[in-house]
């Protein structure tokens, strides 16, 4: 549930968090805490009810196609008489106000408050029960709103550290680019194929570009996305054996999921990737949309190989990537 995105609820927060900052906004500090980080102020006894279960449920559940369990975001809770200007710059700060004289109740969303690039989301609710209502109706959204706001950090600085000659390759496939940050470097260029990574000694980021023609009128059903993935894969991703390939593991099925944004609609799929004749895999994600002319199908797909390691935030980071992208002007 924690996952699923309700396109207007999501369309409200990014009208409101849109507006341009004020002049003075430009003196704010630089936001502390780790990557994946969220900051719950809330009262002791709260934290400790059904309140505090329902906010770790859903921001500290289980991320969804990890191969190993690990927290969607890592919470600390401070109470608020201890919220000083220590806490205050936090990157993702989650406020629970309950308080009987609030004059209006209910779920607000702010960006750059004390600190920048920051993420605020504050309950006002008159009694605990409320606060509970408002959680459990908006929690959904509010993981998204930290998710995308995580996102967009990560976007920012591969655009101020971005491999520019990348954009190249990822136009002439798609009509649109996309921004890496230094590090990454393209593997492979073809008409309807791009291959860009950020390969380590014990770590892999991949980022995936193809195109393929828009053909009938269920393209973006599930079935059909993945039959066109495993093609292009066995045809462009080798595996490190003659005969190998990279597919789709249907080990847990994928998933998908409609999304907008920034004006731009697409399929979302999720699941994990398999090496055909061997025993490499990892999660991918990747963003199945139209041509500007409707004449094929584009997907960006990242994916990420990391065995020694937690997977979180490697793929939340290639998958950022994939959240840059924009149509050439």
């Amino acid at each position: 549930m924690r996952y699923r995105l309700f396109i207007i609820a999501a369309a409200c927060i990014a009208a409101l968090t849109s507006c341009k900052e004020k002049s003075g906004r430009q003196l704010l500090p630089n936001v502390s805490g780790k990557a994946g980080e969220v900051m719950v102020v809330i009262e002791r006894a709260q934290w400790e009810g059904n309140l505090g279960v329902a906010i770790r449920e859903t921001l500290a559940g289980d991320t969804p196609f990890l191969s190993q369990k690990e927290p969607l975001f890592n919470l600390s809770n401070v109470p608020p008489g201890s919220f000083d200007s220590m806490f205050k710059v936090h990157r993702n700060l989650l406020l629970v106000n309950i308080n009987p004289q609030n004059v209006s109740n209910g779920v607000v969303y702010k960006n750059n408050v004390w600190a920048r690039p920051q993420a605020v989301v504050q309950i006002n609710a008159a009694d605990q029960e409320q606060a509970l209502s408002l959680f459990t109706e908006a929690g959904p959204v509010i993981a998204e709103f930290i998710e995308q706001s995580e996102r967009d950090r990560i976007i920012a600085n591969a655009k101020l550290y971005e491999e520019r000659e990348l954009r190249e390759p990822v136009i002439n496939v798609t009509g649109g680019m996309l921004h890496f940050p230094s590090g990454y470097r393209c593997r492979k260029f073809t008409d309807d194929f791009v291959w860009i990574a950020d390969e380590k000694q014990y770590t892999n980021q991949t980022v995936l570009v193809y195109k393929y023609p828009a053909e009938g009128s269920d393209v973006f059903e599930l079935e059909n996305i993945i039959a066109a993935r495993n093609a292009i894969m066995q045809a462009n991703v080798p595996g490190m054996f003659d005969g190998s390939y990279m597919t789709t593991s249907m080990a847990l099925p994928p998933t998908t999921r409609s999304l907008r944004y920034h004006g731009r609609d697409f399929m979302e799929t999720r699941g994990f990737w398999e090496v055909h004749g061997d025993f490499m895999g990892g999660p991918f994600v990747s963003h199945s949309f139209y041509s500007k002319d409707g004449k094929d199908i584009i997907v960006l797909e990242a994916f990420v190989y990391a065995p020694r390691y937690d997977k979180r935030q490697y793929l939340r980071q290639v998958e950022s990537i994939l959240y840059s992208f924009e149509w050439e002007k």
